[in-house]
């Protein structure tokens, strides 16, 4: 609890070391999905105090400028990046992060070492995603300003690892020194709370905000979303890379070929390309991937980000509130 915070006097601000890494009200962080995740969305989080991730996983070097122009005029407060550093036109993503003045990056999908200090000369916040404790201690090793630990539960691709929050949070917040933000299965106070009490001293949400008019995803995935249940989602395509989905068609053909034991070859040709943009941003229901986290059952409707954000915070406050300042 060293670094939980506390909340200002007005209660209408929280204060911790994310908070001040980051330049915002509320320790609430928007998570950089792909087909999700655009300058709307990023900037209505951001504006409305927490902080908007731009995911630049889904977006060609002159998408992402686009968006980068669009958030800067839409948006009066630090939004950021969130950098997939596999993707191959990197240099392309980097160099326009620095010409925009991005002032945060969220990283993931490969090795902190190989642009944070680029980044860092450059004056900007880098932040890395990481599965375990082991990873988060390179991360800290490789000098970033913050590490985001994700638990089994999330959506989108995993750590092979398959360790639940709830069980990462502690390992990573005894394994690290600077600043900790949890993710996976996180989509209200009580989940912020909880996770904030283990050790984070932010959350990063992102099944929520998909069911949001500003998320750029289709109507369609959206309202499946809202209508999923307990159990809707299963993690697969382990022997690629293990990306959690909602239960259709494609998930039943990804099931069957595992249980005959299919090799990476013929998982690839399976997957093929554009498998998520044809679920979450075209709205295929049947044959697209859809990619979303297990909290996904207890989300039943698709409301503003400014509302996602208020709300959290409202009920954080009340909770704070009901069992005493924690500080």
């Amino acid at each position: 609890m060293q670094h939980f915070g506390k909340l200002s006097a007005d209660r209408q601000s929280f204060e911790n070391r994310i908070t001040e890494l980051f330049h915002i009200r509320y320790p609430i962080i928007q998570a950089g999905m792909i087909w999700a995740s655009g300058w709307k969305l990023a900037s209505a989080v951001s504006n409305a105090g927490g902080l908007g991730l731009i995911g630049a996983g889904s977006m060609y070097p002159e998408v992402l400028e686009e968006h980068l122009i669009k958030c800067r005029q839409a948006c009066s407060q630090p939004f950021g990046v969130n950098l997939p550093l596999l993707y191959p036109d990197i240099n392309k993503q980097i160099d326009l992060i620095i010409k925009y003045q991005v002032p945060v990056v969220f990283t993931s999908a490969g090795s902190p070492k190989t642009w944070t200090k680029t980044l860092k000369d450059q004056g900007i916040t880098v932040v890395h995603v990481v599965s375990s404790a082991r990873f988060a201690i390179k991360c800290e090793d490789a000098g970033v300003d913050a590490v985001v630990a994700e638990g089994f539960e999330a959506g989108g691709h995993n750590g092979r690892e398959e360790t639940t929050t709830l069980c990462l949070i502690p390992a990573v917040r005894k394994s690290i020194n600077i600043p900790l933000i949890a993710a996976g299965g996180i989509a209200d106070a009580r989940g912020m709370l909880a996770t904030m009490v283990l050790g984070a001293e932010a959350v990063q949400i992102g099944s929520r905000f998909v069911c949001t008019p500003e998320a750029s995803s289709h109507i369609n995935f959206k309202n499946r979303i809202a209508a999923s249940n307990e159990g809707d989602t299963e993690l697969v395509l382990k022997k690629l890379t293990p990306v959690r989905l909602l239960k259709n068609e494609f998930y039943e053909a990804v099931k069957a070929a595992e249980n005959e034991c299919a090799d990476t070859a013929a998982l690839n040709e399976l997957l093929g390309r554009a498998r998520a943009k044809l679920g979450m941003f075209e709205g295929d229901l049947v044959n697209g991937e859809l990619e979303i986290g297990q909290i996904s059952s207890v989300i039943d409707n698709i409301i503003p980000a400014k509302d996602v954000v208020q709300g959290i915070w409202n009920e954080f406050n009340t909770l704070l509130h009901g069992i005493g300042r924690i500080s």
